[in-house]
């Protein structure tokens, strides 16, 4: 819960449902914040792209902010929690480690992972909360057109919350999350993540 609370107090009193959109992103349309000179993620969510500065790193654990105070938590290159939503993802345990931090091992050997994830709305209220949920999942990389990029397929069941597909483009060498569009909680879009270092 701890980690919950920092979370919202990063997220401040600036918090709605407004966020990102659904589509993968593109240039920031003109209007839109500017990208930090620092790492930085570009997130779409429901329309509209937005900036994320870091604002904490620990180890693969980074805290990133929006100007519009939402935030999200990565664990290398997948979100592990979010603020600032109208539902949010509290937490991310693995069941062991994560077959994404070795993509490249994923296209002889597909794998499966498991995790138990925390939701709760906003408001904080119990009825919203839930702690637990289970989610199973089997992952498997592919080539792309790009030889420098792979894709991982991430096709998962969540415990009372359907089911879904994760997407990562990752850096055939080294394997880093270039870019990504992942589930972040029911009723909420699929998340598009983009990795941006300071030269860009």
């Amino acid at each position: 819960m701890r980690r919950v609370a920092l979370l919202l107090a990063l997220c401040l009193g600036g918090c709605g449902d407004t966020l990102w959109s659904g589509v993968l992103p593109g240039p920031a349309a003109p209007g839109q914040d500017i990208a930090p000179a620092g790492p930085a993620l570009r997130l779409t969510l429901r329309g509209r792209p937005a900036y994320a500065a870091l604002v904490q790193e620990t180890g693969e654990r980074r805290l990133w902010r929006t100007a519009s105070n939402q935030v999200v938590e990565t664990d290398g290159g997948r979100v592990v929690a979010t603020a600032g939503l109208g539902e949010m993802l509290a937490a991310t345990r693995f069941d062991g480690p994560d077959p994404l931090t070795t993509p490249a091992a994923l296209l002889d050997r597909p794998a499966v992972a498991r995790r138990m994830v925390d939701l709760m709305r906003a408001d904080r209220a119990a009825e919203g909360m839930r702690f637990g949920v289970q989610v199973e999942c089997r992952l498997r990389a592919k080539p792309t057109e790009d030889a420098a990029v792979l894709l991982v397929e991430e096709t998962c069941r969540a415990a009372g919350a359907g089911r879904f597909t994760n997407r990562f483009w990752v850096a055939a060498e080294g394997g880093a999350v270039l870019q990504a569009s992942q589930w972040i909680g029911p009723g909420v879009p699929m998340l598009t993540v983009e990795f941006l270092s300071p030269a860009s």
